[in-house]
């Protein structure tokens, strides 16, 4: 066995248990298990937030958006759209034209964002399992369909059973008008829609969208082939890398090619960004409790003063005492972070499996907490874990082989 960590494991299992040295060591390894366990946790809660949030825009968003580079609308000719078509991998393209208007049924009315889309969208299948009443249908026997947001159908009443009571929407002729006078209605144009379905993604949607055909877009906004995006869903979504670089290749520089995490960069972005900052503060707090090992081990370093001393004179040189107090620390740190591993990986699992920690709100999509482990993390709280612990033995270490042999 190497000597210095023979002796290193001496000193660790031979004190005596009532020994202060012996309690703030047991500290020491107490508050770095903890730290750990609590990295390890938290960073797996972000994880799975973070996938979570993803999870959700998928119903929502697709695979690539194509939106011009410069302004808000760009020429949508059948060219553009065979061009794409052309691209390996791509599964379909759906046209939209998306504008915020007046919605109003019956006495309510509010401001959201009129989404209308082609008969392309609907067979995507992405908004079909978001359905919580109604029928995801946009047109038939040459009927306007509208799908709404369930905060939209909650703030305006809306009746999916009432075929005959439409809703009514609302946009200025005139772009230029600042306010909404409806005394002047040839101010406006008006269009009805049939309310066949109602979705529920996420608030942020819920609040704000509403799916209408792309002809009634066309016709309420007063547009031919204008478009405000192209949604692409891809064949194989393994290839959407790939995919993407292809049609910013045939595109060009006018449009902007975006994958779903681009679509919801600044969100993400926010998410990540939390997690460095509760990563950086966690990290804080074990070098705050890692200031133990660096008391227990000087006190050791005293207390084993004679010991030393005996230790040179039978032929040790500095580096071997250094090494054996280095290693004091070291079992410390290693056990504590092992610890700290196990049960931050037992609570991730246990939340995982039976979810016991509850999000608390009340008609949230999801109950408990999402978990997502992900062995970097493991890993790295491992490595930061020992390294600052290390840090914290090192002077003890160093003073310890300084003593003076008489």
């Amino acid at each position: 066995m190497n000597f210095p960590f023979f002796i290193a494991k001496r000193y660790f299992f031979a004190r005596k248990k009532t020994s202060f040295i012996s309690l703030i060591s047991m500290i020491s390894m107490l508050g770095v298990g903890v730290g750990t366990m609590a990295l390890v946790v938290v960073l797996s809660v972000f994880n799975g937030l973070e996938d979570f949030q993803r999870g959700l825009y998928k119903s929502f968003d697709a695979d690539l958006k194509v939106s011009a580079k410069k302004g808000k609308y760009f020429s949508c000719p059948p060219a553009l759209l065979k061009k794409i078509s052309k691209v390996h991998g791509i599964g379909s393209i759906t046209q939209v034209i998306e504008e915020n208007v007046l919605l109003r049924y019956r006495n309510a009315q509010m401001v959201v964002n009129l989404k209308g889309v082609d008969e392309s969208f609907l067979k995507q299948e992405r908004l079909q399992k978001t359905m919580i009443d109604g029928h995801a249908i946009l047109q038939d026997s040459g009927i306007a369909y509208s799908i709404v947001g369930s905060g939209i159908a909650v703030k305006l009443g809306i009746d999916i059973d009432a075929f005959f009571t439409p809703l009514e929407v609302w946009y200025p002729r005139n772009k230029q008008t600042k306010t909404l006078d409806f005394y002047a209605t040839d101010a406006f144009n008006k269009m009805n829609l049939v309310p066949a379905g109602v979705f529920a993604i996420e608030q942020q949607y819920d609040d704000n969208y509403i799916y209408a055909p792309l002809s009634f877009a066309q016709n309420l906004f007063e547009l031919e082939n204008q478009r405000t995006a192209l949604e692409i869903k891809v064949a194989n979504e393994e290839e959407v890398a790939t995919i993407q670089d292809a049609l910013k290749d045939v595109l060009g520089n006018e449009f902007v090619v975006q994958n779903q995490d681009e679509q919801h960069a600044s969100l993400l972005r926010a998410i990540k960004i939390e997690k460095l900052f509760v990563f950086l503060t966690l990290t804080f707090i074990i070098g705050i409790a890692s200031f133990n090992i660096f008391f227990s081990l000087s006190m050791l370093a005293i207390e084993k003063k004679e010991d030393v001393k005996t230790l040179y004179a039978m032929g040790a040189d500095a580096k071997i005492i250094q090494k054996i107090f280095l290693l004091e620390g070291a079992i410390v740190a290693f056990t504590g972070a092992i610890v700290g591993l196990i049960l931050g990986f037992t609570i991730c699992w246990l939340q995982l499996t039976y979810g016991f920690i509850s999000m608390g709100i009340v008609g949230a999509l999801i109950d408990a907490y999402p978990i997502k482990m992900e062995f970097s993390d493991f890993f790295f709280t491992a490595v930061v874990v020992v390294i600052i612990t290390l840090l914290a033995s090192y002077f003890p270490a160093k003073r310890a082989a300084s003593v003076e042999i008489v």
